[in-house]
């Protein structure tokens, strides 16, 4: 089977698995969840970049023709340091070019402390449209939030306010989601940040460039595939085998616990 591999941290990255499948629906994708060792926005880079190149070599040895980073922290940190292999994706690129494409004049970006130290956004978008002013927030508490399942509890809504306050009070007109967690947020987040911030997530700009890419490289499946999909984790938890089914559907296969060294 040749597929496409994704990875990240936990749960987050499912979000971009289902934009694939929506934009190639005749892919196969290998998902790994490193549900053991999340969160790795609060690590190293040095961590981050141990972690990523294992999750790679996990990928390739089951054989994938291309490789989506699905977490912001790895592709900020690790992904410039790496000569994968086969075609790879980051989301933070993708994610910076969909918000200069709808932003007037100032952006927000939310994301986990490593990513948001990285400066990877504002760095992107400074390369993008010089002329738009970056501000960046840590929301740390959110991915525990996620994983919880506390995707619209009070108690979420209020580490929402909070984080988001000094950003709405400094007139931010977009909000970027700068961990593939925080999509999962989204209806609380927009109700948060109100009708005049729009929200961007990288998942479907990605999904777009993978596209693109696997046309251009020749490495597209032909029409009428046969299209088997694998979810990985390092850790075991029906919590994440619930989020798999809620965002992916009822027929989601079962999750397979592996350890990735």
């Amino acid at each position: 089977m040749t597929a496409i591999g994704v990875f990240d941290s936990g749960v987050g990255g499912l979000t971009v698995v289902a934009a694939l499948a929506q934009r190639l629906p005749d892919e196969s994708i290998v998902y790994l969840g490193d549900t053991a060792r999340l969160p790795y926005g609060s690590k190293s880079a040095a961590t981050v970049t141990q972690y990523t190149r294992n999750n790679l070599r996990f990928l390739l040895q089951r054989g994938v023709k291309a490789v989506v980073v699905a977490c912001n922290t790895a592709s900020a940190l690790a992904l410039p340091n790496l000569e994968p292999e086969v075609p790879t994706w980051g989301v933070v690129e993708p994610g910076a070019r969909r918000a200069a494409a709808v932003c007037s004049r100032h952006v927000g970006v939310i994301g986990t402390e490593s990513t948001v130290r990285s400066d990877a956004y504002a760095l992107a978008l400074a390369r993008l449209a010089p002329h738009l002013r970056v501000s960046s927030r840590a929301c740390p508490l959110f991915v525990p939030l996620v994983e919880e399942g506390w995707h619209d509890d009070p108690v979420t809504e209020q580490v929402a306010r909070r984080y988001l306050a000094p950003l709405l009070a400094a007139g931010v007109d977009t909000l970027v989601l700068g961990c593939t967690h925080y999509p999962l947020l989204r209806p609380l987040l927009a109700r948060v940040a109100g009708q005049g911030v729009d929200l961007v997530d990288s998942a479907d700009s990605v999904a777009e460039e993978v596209a693109r890419g696997l046309a251009a490289a020749g490495l597209a499946a032909p029409p009428g595939s046969a299209v088997e999909h694998h979810l990985y984790v390092t850790d075991a938890s029906s919590g994440f085998a619930d989020f798999a089914q809620r965002i992916l559907g009822p027929a989601t296969r079962p999750l397979e616990w592996v350890e990735v060294t």
